[in-house]
């Protein structure tokens, strides 16, 4: 049983979408735990992933094929899971503030967090304040993720954890931002809980802010 863990775990590293479609169910033939699958074979597999993409031997192709062919085990084991009744790590909504159509970074976030175990709800692109908090009341969520790629958005950001605040959100949810022109230093200025440089740190952070 062993070895169909590790196959499952190189052909995620490998972003073999069939070996990882073939090991899943491989290994629900021979009535492995779902959960076991999950975090042994797929979720350790991307944190191997972000590791190698910290020390430089991954970049963003591989890790986003990575991601991609988790999900395509995923869809198998799914199903499984809700049976089995996984426990998810915690539940992050996402999206690309408004006025802002880029997406690659949000999305490789998204898929980085889902590897780990996360819930996650994509909001899509060009998410206006008013939009977050309805689902932040809505879905009560542990973490709201926010994008943003160009310099004119960055202030919708600002905007967004007002209104949050403004409707009292803020004590129970944390906030996190990230895209290529916003900086550490920004983060702290709108007061967010935490920024990250890319998908892999993304994952880090989460954990760190919900103690996992």
């Amino acid at each position: 049983m062993e070895q169909v863990l590790q196959n499952l775990f190189e052909a995620v590293l490998e972003g073999n979408f069939e070996g990882v479609k073939a090991n899943v169910q491989s290994a629900l033939d021979a009535e492995l735990d779902p959960n076991i699958i999950l975090n042994d074979g797929m979720i350790a597999a991307m944190r191997e992933v972000g590791v190698r993409f910290e020390a430089g031997e991954y970049y963003v192709p591989e890790m986003l094929i990575a991601a991609r062919a988790m999900q395509s085990g995923m869809a198998i084991l799914k199903p499984h899971l809700q049976q089995a009744e996984k426990k998810s790590s915690g539940r992050v909504v996402m999206g690309t503030v408004k006025g802002d159509l880029h997406d690659i970074g949000k999305n490789l976030v998204g898929l980085m967090l889902e590897g780990a175990g996360y819930e996650i709800i994509d909001l899509g692109v060009d998410v206006p304040a008013e939009e977050f908090v309805k689902k932040a009341m809505e879905l009560k969520p542990d973490v709201i993720g926010m994008s943003a790629l160009l310099t004119t958005t960055m202030p919708s950001m600002k905007t967004t954890i007002d209104a949050l605040d403004a409707a009292g959100l803020r004590r129970n949810i944390k906030v996190i931002v990230g895209g290529a022109p916003v900086t550490e230093t920004y983060a702290q200025q709108i007061e967010a809980d935490g920024f990250a440089l890319d998908a892999s740190r993304a994952v880090n952070l989460v954990n760190d802010l919900l103690g996992k």
